[in-house]
């Protein structure tokens, strides 16, 4: 079974010297599909130009919490723009991150509901980048309740969790789920069921153990998927497949 690595970042600088060989690789690893999200306007183009490059590459677009310090209405015309691309299907990574606060928590939360706002006119998901800021999130989404999409690299409590799906949300976990001191993700893992539950790697960072510490990439992702089975008492062979169908049925992709 291929796997889909939902949240993959290929436009980063530190695949400049093998990015052609590692995602032309992929298929032939295992890993069937990728979804590429930009975090500003310029990584959003090179994601959207990387999936009309590879036919198993997909992308989102839009502007991350860090990213969002000067955030204006501009900024959503060009997604908008983007949006029209084929394989160009979420928005994101957007949401909020209050463990640097580079960027105001008010600048944040304007940038982060301007671009659900824009999802929900378009009907497309979001990808959610939630950091240290749960109760804001939340309150954003009751007043956004048909926003959709999923929470990324998810480090909130099984409750939250299960708040979120309640509301039609899918939880994304990464490598983090392997670490040894993984206590909350190994809890959301735990408390949810299978068929809200996405992979992915966001590499380059995040690699899983055995090779914490070290550039990642899709590869590493069936250490996600065995640490999950294990975790939920399932196949492998199970969590690749039905995360495979989540992502497709989030995403709208084949």
């Amino acid at each position: 079974m291929p796997i889909f690595d939902t949240h993959a970042h290929y436009d980063a600088d530190r695949f400049d010297s093998d990015r052609d060989a590692l995602l032309s690789a992929m298929p032939g690893v295992g890993v069937g599909l990728v979804l590429d999200p930009g975090c500003d306007l310029p990584s959003s183009r090179a994601a959207a130009e990387l999936a009309e490059r590879y036919p198993h590459v997909y992308a989102a677009v839009g502007v991350h919490p860090e990213d969002c310090d000067g955030f204006q209405d501009g900024d959503l015309t060009e997604l908008r723009q983007l949006l029209e691309r084929p394989k160009v299907v979420a928005i994101g990574e957007i949401g909020l991150d209050y463990h640097y606060e580079d960027v105001p928590r008010a600048q944040q939360r304007v940038a982060f509901e301007k671009q659900l706002s824009l999802a929900g006119e378009l009907g497309l998901p979001v990808i959610v980048h939630e950091r240290e800021a749960h109760g804001d999130a939340m309150d954003i989404l009751r007043a956004h309740p048909r926003a959709t999409g999923v929470f990324h690299c998810f480090s909130g409590s099984p409750e939250m969790a299960l708040w979120l799906v309640e509301r039609g949300w899918y939880i994304g976990f990464t490598g983090v789920v392997t670490f040894k001191n993984a206590r909350r993700a190994v809890e959301a893992v735990q408390a949810l069921p299978l068929d809200r539950i996405l992979i992915e790697t966001d590499c380059p960072y995040m690699a899983p153990e055995p090779h914490r510490g070290t550039r990642n990439d899709s590869s590493n992702l069936s250490y996600v998927a065995a640490r999950i089975a294990e975790i939920k008492g399932v196949s492998v062979q199970e969590v690749e497949q039905t995360t495979w169908e989540n992502a497709c049925r989030v995403f709208s992709v084949r």
